[in-house]
């Protein structure tokens, strides 16, 4: 019973303000809130698993600095995602009712891959040596505090108009991918060069949600 509350307690004050809150908070716009909790808990579930039985061994296989920057270009095609608009949310729809669900899923296992979250579960893994009692209170931690950002983005999604909230989310997920890249490359490389690949990214990004805004205007044309 220690090994869960104080796996609770210590989960839903880091996740006060985190990214994966905020992305919460973010799809609660897009999909039903209880399609993104499932999700949450699902992903969760896993990772949380993952750091408790493997604890550091992922990141002997893969390199977490890929791991980490395929999850930063995965939050910046999800912004362009959600300016592309309800299209894609059908074709997704059509082809699975679970579409939603794994979708959000995946965003959320590759955002808590390397995030502090993860990391202490590994530490509360071995400090109480219990397991289930870890994984089951950073599980239940981690869907109140998110719980908590999907309200925050039904409450929106009732009082903001529908555009300006896609535009909040895109803008949401996108800054983190460029936030995600920004922390792999600036510690490694030169910081010209750090600058001009920074720059890259944005403008790629620019282009494309200018490209897509375009397509978007002109079918309703």
């Amino acid at each position: 019973m220690t090994a869960f509350l104080a796996s609770l307690f210590f989960v839903v004050l880091a996740e006060m303000g985190d990214k994966t809150q905020l992305l919460a908070m973010a799809f609660a716009t897009r999909y039903k809130a209880s399609q993104v909790l499932w999700a949450v808990f699902l992903a969760t579930a896993v990772n949380h698993a993952l750091a408790v039985v493997v604890g550091e061994a992922l990141t002997k296989v893969i390199p977490l600095d890929i791991i980490t920057l395929v999850a930063a270009a995965s939050f910046i095609l999800f912004g362009l995602w959600t300016l592309r608009g309800d299209t894609l949310d059908a074709a997704v729809n059509k082809q699975s009712k679970f579409g939603p669900v794994a979708t959000v899923a995946i965003a959320f296992f590759f955002a808590e891959m390397g995030d502090k979250t993860q990391l202490a579960t590994v530490s509360l893994a071995i400090e109480y040596r219990n397991m289930f009692g870890v994984l089951l209170g950073t599980t239940t931690g981690m869907v109140i505090a998110d719980a908590i950002g999907i309200m925050v983005g039904i409450v929106m999604k009732k009082h903001i108009p529908e555009n300006v909230i896609k535009w909040i989310s895109a803008m949401v997920f996108m800054l983190f991918g460029f936030i995600g890249i920004f922390k792999i490359i600036s510690p490694k490389l030169d910081v010209f060069l750090v600058m001009a690949i920074m720059s890259g990214v944005v403008l790629a990004t620019a282009i494309s949600t200018y490209i897509l805004v375009r397509k978007k205007d002109k079918s309703k044309a």
